[in-house]
């Protein structure tokens, strides 16, 4: 019996390699990502209003964003806090940059960027969740200048029957530490 001892002792040694590479970490998934999301993501952190507008005063906090999903996804989240808070989700689709407005309206418009370039980005309606567009009141376009790495400016445009009825416009600039 001494020959049947180093067998199982090889035996036991080939079952614990085989469970402890089975128990190792598959290697992560390659995350989509583009440039213009990796430009979004530069924007993580609390931004205020750099001067009075219809919707704000000088200095109120006005946006939050927030890198997530292991770096898939910007989560926008405007009026913290407040009775009109909405949230909206950056993400790749492909080369594109695409967004998902949760709305105070209750519905949640699409909008996709094609080629942004440089700082400007020109979202556009490309579908949604509760929206007629050709009746509901919704966001259908938006764009962003991301003048600089402590300064954006947008400008959000809202349909009813198809038509504007609409803008809202913020210039943003990073909170200061």
């Amino acid at each position: 019996m001494p020959v049947n001892v180093p067998r199982s002792a090889v035996v036991v040694a080939l079952v614990l390699a085989a469970g402890a590479a089975a128990a190792a970490p598959a290697p992560a998934p390659a995350r989509p990502t583009s440039a213009p999301l990796e430009r979004f993501k530069t924007l993580a952190g609390e931004w205020v209003a750099a001067e009075d507008g219809d919707m704000v005063k000088k200095g109120d906090l006005v946006a939050r964003y927030a890198v997530t999903a292991s770096g898939t996804a910007v989560v926008e989240t405007v009026f913290p806090g407040s009775e009109h808070e909405m949230v909206t989700v950056y993400h790749a689709d492909g080369p594109d940059l695409v967004l998902t407005h949760f709305c105070m309206e209750g519905n949640q418009p699409r909008m996709r960027a094609r080629g942004a370039q440089g700082s400007r980005f020109e979202f556009a309606y490309d579908g949604g969740t509760n929206i007629d567009p050709k009746r509901d009141r919704h966001m259908h376009s938006a764009t962003f200048d991301l003048a600089s790495a402590n300064e954006i400016r947008s400008e959000w445009s809202e349909l009813a029957e198809g038509k504007p009825v609409f803008v809202a416009r913020m210039h943003l600039v990073r909170k200061a530490r």
